[in-house]
């Protein structure tokens, strides 16, 4: 019935004049109001249906017609392998088709005979590596040999045909994303790559495409990706073999690295997790006031965290309620937890930057007052990721008092600023490529609990205390990490509580908006590339909401 009232709530409001409409939004009471409701009606902005993704990439194929049937540049020759089987012969006689020089099945051939026929292969020209079942759309190999140029290997978004042979079930997939790679297997066909580099693998029958990617991924430190926005490759709907696949990747994972991997079966994914050298970590806790929520964190870090080497810097912003007052002196006098005092006005990146300060530890936290503990493992998880040379800033998956996500990476570009992936979907749903439930790189996460080495803190100043006070101060921060050329990354393992946003109203006061839009502005103008084209996203999918839906019709037209 809650769903049924607000869904006709929200289809009134489109009814409402637009003048009206903004009337009515300045209404901090009434706006907070409504969001509360949509949360607990269960509606989660409109996770997109099956139907309606139908819908949007047969007008998206529309839309981009011209770039199915424009050819690429001219290709010298290419020759491909067929990984697993294909029993209809739909896969070698589509590559034939397109000119290929040399094709081989890699599951319809001895080992003998696949050295052989490996050895064989002209270095002078790229390989094809596809899946049997899979094909190529007329275009393909055109567009991925001049994607490949200066590249080491290029892939490509995919897509399904139908029984009647239409397009359907797109996957817009990132760029180069390693963390997916490990827990997903996400780039598993239609991978164009330098024939060298191939002949440098041991290839057998049962070997996959995911696992060569990701076995070059962790050999060669300078692998060159590149990454085609554009499904090139039409999957076959057969989806045997994926437990297998994450397995392989698993195999290679473990065997170049010492993390430990096991395979969730219910999510299909990877858990990767890294080894630490049990360095202390500084967590950093602002507060004024809010003695319940002070108590519910610290009680929960305390009373469930596995990892047991960390501090708890409390930094007190100018508490004036006696009962915080004294409960803070309390944990003052607990052996883990120190409460520094900082009486200057509220500064969201001052107050952290001052507590750092004070931090002992070689690994920061900066964590929210209104954080709570769900899974004990969070911070071996996490420190695990910071510790790594190719690892910035590591954030935790979030969640709403009522169990819905929070926080599940960030994206850049969502609203022309920054904003939550996946906001508000159900906390066990996969999201998009499964990106809710998997260990990810995106280009930000949010402060609300997040490490980073000291080092790589330094390096960068901190946080921006003089343009970004308050808001978008993490995302600035991520991204100027991400600059030393380091990956961040969102760690779905840690999961942990967020309360106290799920109760906020709209930062809409004239003062507050004022500032909000100053800051705003900043993160526009120092960070245009990424809020226009964020690697960790896909050009393909919508702005416009956080539900990783294909760009509408108004988008497309733009």
């Amino acid at each position: 019935m809650k769903k049924i009232a607000m869904r006709s709530v929200r289809a009134a409001l489109q009814l409402i004049p637009k003048n009206l409409k903004n009337k009515l939004k300045q209404n901090e009471r009434l706006t907070g109001l409504y969001v509360r409701s949509v949360r607990k009606s269960g509606l989660f902005f409109d996770a997109p249906t099956p139907k309606q993704t139908q819908a949007l990439y047969n007008y998206w194929l529309e839309v981009n017609e011209s770039v199915f049937s424009k050819p690429a540049g001219k290709v010298d020759g290419w020759q491909a392998i067929v990984f697993g089987t294909d029993s209809q012969g739909v896969t070698e006689e589509r590559l034939k088709a397109l000119g290929v020089k040399t094709c081989f099945i890699v599951g319809d051939i001895d080992k003998s005979t696949l050295e052989k026929n490996i050895a064989r292969l002209d270095d002078q020209i790229p390989t094809l590596l596809l899946n049997g079942g899979d094909s190529l759309q007329e275009v393909a190999i055109g567009h991925l040999c001049d994607a490949l140029q200066e590249r080491d290997l290029v892939y490509c978004d995919t897509d399904e045909l139908n029984i009647n042979g239409a397009k359907s079930s797109p996957r817009f997939l990132p760029d180069w994303n390693p963390e997916l790679q490990f827990s997903t297997a996400y780039i598993n066909t239609g991978v164009m790559i330098k024939t060298a580099l191939l002949k440098s693998l041991h290839i057998t029958n049962q070997t996959t495409i995911a696992e060569i990617v990701t076995e070059l991924s962790l050999t060669i430190k300078s692998l060159a990706i590149n990454h085609l926005p554009l499904p090139l490759v039409h999957q076959s709907p057969d989806k045997k073999g994926e437990s297998n696949t994450l397995e392989r990747v698993k195999t290679v994972i473990e065997k170049h690295t010492n993390a430990k991997v096991e395979l969730d079966e219910q999510f299909s994914v990877n858990r990767v997790c890294w080894p630490n050298s049990n360095p202390l970590v500084s967590l950093i806790i602002p507060t004024k006031n809010g003695k319940a929520l002070v108590k519910a964190c610290i009680e929960s870090i305390l009373e469930k965290t596995t990892y047991q080497n960390y501090e708890i810097l409390l930094i007190d912003n100018g508490s004036d309620e006696q009962e915080s007052i004294e409960y803070f002196s309390y944990l003052d006098t607990l052996e883990k937890v120190r409460v520094i005092r900082y009486p200057a006005p509220f500064n969201y990146s001052a107050i952290n930057n001052f507590g750092v300060e004070h931090a002992k530890g070689s690994i920061l936290g900066l964590v929210n007052n209104d954080i709570e503990v769900i899974s004990p493992d969070w911070l071996t998880y996490m420190v695990g990721h910071v510790e790594r040379k190719d690892v910035g800033c590591v954030g935790a998956k979030l969640l709403y008092s009522d169990t819905r996500v929070q926080h599940a990476g960030v994206v850049l570009g969502y609203g022309g600023g920054a904003g939550h992936a996946h906001k508000n979907f159900p906390r066990f749903h996969t999201g998009y490529l499964n990106r809710i439930v998997a260990t990810n790189n995106y280009s930000a996460v949010t402060a609300a609990c997040l490490l980073v080495k000291r080092t790589h803190f330094e390096a960068v100043n901190g946080l921006n205390e003089q343009d970004l006070s308050v808001a978008f101060n993490d995302v600035d921060f991520c991204l100027k990490v991400k600059g030393l050329g380091v990956n961040n990354v969102y760690c779905a393992e840690a999961e942990l509580y967020h309360h106290e946003s799920v109760s906020r109203g709209l930062d809409i006061s004239p003062e507050k908006a004022a500032r909000f839009n100053r800051e705003l502005a900043y993160l526009q103008t120092s960070w245009s590339d990424f809020i226009a084209n964020d690697p960790a996203y896909n050009p393909n999918l919508t702005l416009k909401r956080e539900n990783f839906s294909i760009r509408s019709a108004v988008e497309l037209e733009k």
